[in-house]
Order: C-alpha cells, then sequence, then structure tokens
C-alpha cells in the first residue's frame, strides 16, 4: 500500500481493503491513556452507548496506539473524541484537537479546489492539461494530447497502480515539477479511460495546474480558499508547517512487519495535492458538513462551491471491479456498485449510497466517510498502519445509524486479517521452497557494482563498502541497503530503514558476452506497499544507457 494489493497506506489500499481484501493482524497494545470527553449533544444511538470500550478494544486488538473519531449528523457533531495516546510509551492523550496526516483524504480538497476554480472561470474542468501546463506529456501522444482536467482525478489515465511513486515515495530530492517531467517516462499499462488504477502522480500535475490558475501555491490556495471559510483553523498543507509543541500524533509503524515503533513524520513537499494535508477531526468534522450540505458554508448563504461542482465531484466517472471478501464475516462490506469520482470513491452499503476515502502515509492511517442521504458523516483517524481498525471503527458507526444489529466487526477484520498474514507466509515459503541453495552468483561481486539508470526514475548505485555490496537510490535518501546473494545472478537487498517494509530482489541480467544488461526488482512480501513500485524500474549500466 506485498502491502501492494493489501496496503493501508495511500488510499488505494482503501478501495481494496473494502472491495477485496484486508490487511494483517496486530498484537495488543497494553498501554492506554485517558480520552477526551464526548460531545454533549446531540446524543448518540443507543447502539453506541459502548463505544469508548468498542473503540478501545479495538484500538488494541490491531495494535494502535491513538484513534479519533468524529461523527457528524444533520449538520451537528454528535462526537469528537480521542482515544489512547499520541506516541506508545509516552504521556500524552490523543483528543479531538489532535493533528494526524490524512493522506490521499487530501485528494478530495484538491478536487474541490479544482472545482472552485472552474466556477470562478480560470479554468474548465474539460480543459486539456496541456492547456494549462504545455510542456505537460505523458508517454503516448494521445494521451498526452486528450488528457484532461477532470481525468486526472479519475485514476483512468492508462498508467499502472501506484506508477511513478517511487519519484516521491519514500520522500524523494525531485520538484514537484520534476516529478510531473518525468511522467512521460512512465509507461502506460492499458489504453485511455479503459480500466480503473489508482494513483497519485497524477495529483501532482493536478497541484500545479491550481497553482498556474490560481497564481498562489497550492497550500497558499488551500489555506485562503477552503480552510479558512471552512473554520478549519488547526489544519495544515504539510508537515513542515508543524512547530514544536502542536498537539500532533506520531505514526507508528511495525518494524520487520512486527515490532511496533515510532517513524518520522514524513513531507511530501513534491505531491502535496495528491497527500500532504494534516487535520484534525474537529476539523475534519467541518469539512463533512460542508460536503454534507452540498457545498453551503454553515451560518448563512456562503458557499465554499456550488451544489452542481459537488454532484459532479459524487459522480462515478471510473467504474471499479468488486472482489469477494476475503473471509464469510466481511459479506456484508461487499457493495453492489463500486467507482471513483472526482477525489472520492462511490459505493453502496445496505443500501445507502457511500462517498468516501481513506489514506495512508508512514505511520498513519485513516478513513472519512459520507452517507449523503442520512446526512451521516464518519472520520477515523489513526496513528498506526491498520487499515482494519479504521474499517472496524467505521462500520460500527454506520450500522448503529442505520439500525442494524450489533456486529464485531473488531473480530471480523482480525479473521481477514489471519488469512492475509498466512497468505504473505506461504509466498515467502514458495519462494524458499523454489531457491537453488547451491547456486553462486555468474560474476564477482565487483562486477555488480556500478551506476544504473530508469528512464522515469532516474539513477541507482550499486556500491561497494565495508566487503559488501550496498544499493542506494539516488535521490531518494531512504532507499539505501545492502544486498546479499539470494540465487544466480538475483540478490536480496534489506533497507538500512526496517519500517519500510520492502525489501526487494535484485535480478541482474547478462548478454551473451557475460556484461550486465539490465537489472529488474519486485518487492519480497505481498504485505509491501504498492507505492514501492520496484517492478516498474528498467534498470540499464549507465554506459549503456541513453544519457539525459
Amino acid at each position: 500500500m506485498s502491502r501492494r494489493v493489501l496496503s493501508p497506506r495511500l488510499a488505494c489500499c482503501a478501495a481494496l481493503l473494502i472491495f477485496a481484501a484486508p490487511i494483517w493482524a496486530q498484537p495488543p497494545l497494553q498501554d492506554t491513556a485517558p480520552e477526551s470527553a464526548l460531545s454533549a449533544s446531540p446524543a448518540l444511538p443507543a447502539q453506541l452507548q459502548d463505544f469508548t470500550a468498542y473503540v478501545d478494544s479495538a484500538r488494541k486488538q490491531f495494535d494502535v496506539p491513538g484513534i479519533a473519531v468524529a461523527i457528524v449528523k444533520d449538520g451537528q457533531v454528535v462526537l469528537e473524541q480521542g482515544f489512547g495516546t499520541k506516541e506508545t510509551g509516552k504521556a500524552g492523550a490523543v483528543d479531538a484537537h489532535t493533528l494526524f496526516a490524512i493522506a490521499s483524504n487530501t485528494k478530495a480538497f484538491t478536487a474541490a479546489a479544482l472545482q472552485m476554480l472552474a466556477e470562478q472561470g480560470k479554468l474548465k474542468m474539460d480543459d486539456h492539461v496541456i492547456d494549462h501546463l504545455p510542456w505537460f506529456q505523458m508517454s503516448d501522444p494521445y494521451v498526452t494530447r486528450e488528457m484532461r482536467i477532470r481525468d486526472l482525478l479519475a485514476h483512468r489515465s492508462g498508467l499502472g497502480l501506484g506508477a511513478g511513486d517511487l519519484l516521491y515515495w519514500p520522500p524523494t530530492k525531485y520538484t514537484t515539477k520534476e516529478v510531473v517531467q518525468r511522467l512521460r517516462e512512465v509507461p502506460l499499462a492499458t489504453s485511455f479511460r479503459s480500466a480503473y488504477a489508482y494513483d497519485n502522480i497524477l495529483f501532482a500535475v493536478a497541484t500545479l495546474v491550481i497553482e498556474e490558475a490560481s497564481g498562489q501555491s497550492y497550500a497558499d490556495y488551500l489555506r485562503d480558499h477552503i480552510f479558512k471559510p471552512v473554520g478549519m483553523d488547526e489544519s495544515l498543507v504539510d508537515m513542515t508547517y508543524l512547530k514544536p509543541g502542536m498537539n500532533v500524533a506520531v505514526g507508528h509503524a511495525k518494524f520487520d512487519f512486527k515490532d511496533l515503533k515510532p517513524v518520522p513524520p514524513m513531507a511530501w513537499v513534491n505531491n502535496p495535492g495528491a497527500g500532504g494535508i494534516y487535520a484534525s477531526v474537529h476539523d475534519l468534522a467541518k469539512w463533512m458538513n460542508v460536503q454534507l450540505a452540498g457545498g453551503k458554508l454553515p451560518g448563512g448563504d456562503a458557499r465554499l462551491f456550488k451544489e452542481d461542482s459537488q454532484k459532479q465531484m459524487w459522480s462515478m466517472l471510473t467504474p471499479m471491479k468488486i472482489g469477494e471478501p476475503s473471509v464469510p464475516e466481511l459479506a456484508a462490506t461487499k457493495p453492489n456498485f463500486a467507482g471513483y469520482g472526482e477525489g472520492w470513491f462511490l459505493s453502496d452499503y445496505r443500501g445507502q449510497r457511500l462517498v468516501w476515502h481513506t489514506g495512508g502515509w508512514p505511520g498513519m492511517v485513516s478513513r472519512l466517510t459520507l452517507v449523503p442521504e442520512l446526512k451521516l458523516g464518519v472520520v477515523v483517524l489513526t496513528n498506526q498502519e491498520s487499515g482494519a481498525a479504521f474499517n472496524a471503527v467505521t462500520y460500527r458507526v454506520l450500522d448503529a445509524y442505520l439500525g442494524r444489529d450489533k456486529t464485531d466487526w473488531a473480530a471480523a477484520y482480525a479473521a481477514a486479517v489471519k488469512k492475509s498474514e498466512a497468505k504473505a507466509d506461504d509466498s515467502w515459503k514458495k519462494h524458499e521452497a523454489a531457491r537453488d541453495k547451491n547456486s553462486k552468483p555468474s560474476l564477482p561481486m565487483t562486477k555488480y557494482a556500478g551506476t544504473y539508470r530508469d528512464p522515469w526514475y532516474g539513477d541507482v548505485a550499486v556500491v561497494q563498502e565495508g566487503g559488501k555490496l550496498r544499493l542506494r537510490f539516488s535521490k531518494t535518501p531512504q532507499l539505501v541497503g545492502t544486498m546479499t546473494p539470494w540465487q544466480h545472478d538475483t540478490f536480496v537487498v534489506r533497507w538500512d530503514d526496517r519500517s519500510l517494509n520492502a525489501d526487494a530482489f535484485v535480478t541482474f541480467s547478462l548478454d551473451a558476452d557475460g556484461a550486465i544488461r539490465e537489472v529488474r526488482m519486485q518487492p519480497i512480501s505481498p504485505l509491501t506497499d504498492f507505492s514501492f513500485d520496484f517492478q516498474d524500474l528498467r534498470l540499464a549500466p549507465v554506459k549503456n544507457a541513453k544519457e539525459g
């Protein structure tokens, strides 16, 4: 999100979690902290009178240090509450004002910004992207020419799942414009507008369109035209705006898929429109109420955007395939329809239309869900990479307002998580069984050292240090690791940063004369986040690569 299908990170994971498969299990958390007070009015439904105990149970089930939840109904805030701690092992309770990275929940803000600029006559949603960014290029000239602004928001470009994510995930030294310029080298996987495949890179294009049309930075535009009117006084566009002493949650990840530890905050300064925002449930409650009011701001007739703009954002542009739930306990979550609009997932649950999104970040995942016909919204922010936790909490709230019997969604998602973990274990066993342990590399270790270049990412270096081969991605400081022989001319790279959970196979292909022709990579684990799109790299020795 390899966690490639099961990932909790970067929003796409969310759709896959809901429509197909859940994520991995977590052992119980031992320490808890006081929570914030419930909102006094209006009252919670009877089914949620034990909500505090339920959320704490889910938090412990999936080893999440802290969770924040907000529920809105009929224009009022029913609940704003924090559970647990901002950082495991330390004092400091999560409350309604604690900031979390909301990651791909940012995409709805990007879509709203574009629609607002369209209302102001500064662009049209069906403008060609090259009308605003003349230098923009996709790898196919037809797609370059026909790509519309609306297409940037709909995951139907022809790019593969997470294509190009390594240009900014983990954080790289590229600028936003450099990221978009490199898009011309990212190959397409399908024909234009023919299939759904979640991407982040086109939201970098959308970021630049917003800046070109508005004359402001993305951060300034959101602050002036969305945050301020809505009253989201606590929200920030990315972690570079955080200051010491702020009420901020610390993200946590399972290092090596097992040891829960804090991870440093990440700044996505070269693609903020895809997932940069930090927000609290207090602020997101206001955002949900504006959405449920069709763009109308509270306290008068003023609007953030027109009702027609919202209809466009909530109209399905890209249908999505619906998979079978991975375990019987999740049967009720299977939708009758599913698709993507402009920055929103669209589906149904127990006969009610849902408009929703999720977000995933190093150490934090979240879900925001709207039920328009009920004027109901629920947002769940967490400081651990457990989509199972936010889903278990969300569905408990939805059932309560739909008048359904209680379901132990925490137990249901725990069953699904257990199954996904077992599949990951089986995958590793198959790799081990297929390995020829008696094989040796074809070349001396020194011959594998060198600089290799991919057309869209750039350079990756293999160097000898202390008698070991080390792999370094030139623009990604976190992607540094040690390579060890696996079999034949395939190595395993284990990254120094063990929070990444993205170790990979590195395979060297030789030509007829025994010289290295190409290097290919692939994640080892089926639990690795899909944004580690190593499999899309086509690395060639620089001496044989096209320069420039």
